[in-house]
């Protein structure tokens, strides 16, 4: 199922996507949706996994200091 929306983009960009949609013999609408797609799927595997927050969080009593220093 399909929903409309409304949205403003830059121009250059715009033109860009128009044309790989051209270049390509699809559609433009095909494009966009495969860009946040793309778009949505990485940011989803860019959350760090809970195991792992869990970890590090246990490791902070110990090694604040030293993330402090790091991260600067």
């Amino acid at each position: 199922m399909r929903e409309k929306f409304a949205t403003q983009v830059d121009r250059d960009l715009l033109a860009e996507i128009r044309k790989i949609a051209k270049d390509e013999g699809r559609q433009l609408q095909a494009v966009i949706e495969d860009a946040l797609r793309a778009h949505v799927e990485q940011r989803s595997k860019a959350t760090p996994r809970r195991h792992v927050m869990d970890a590090y969080r246990s490791t902070l009593p110990r090694y604040d200091a030293l993330y402090e220093k790091l991260a600067k």
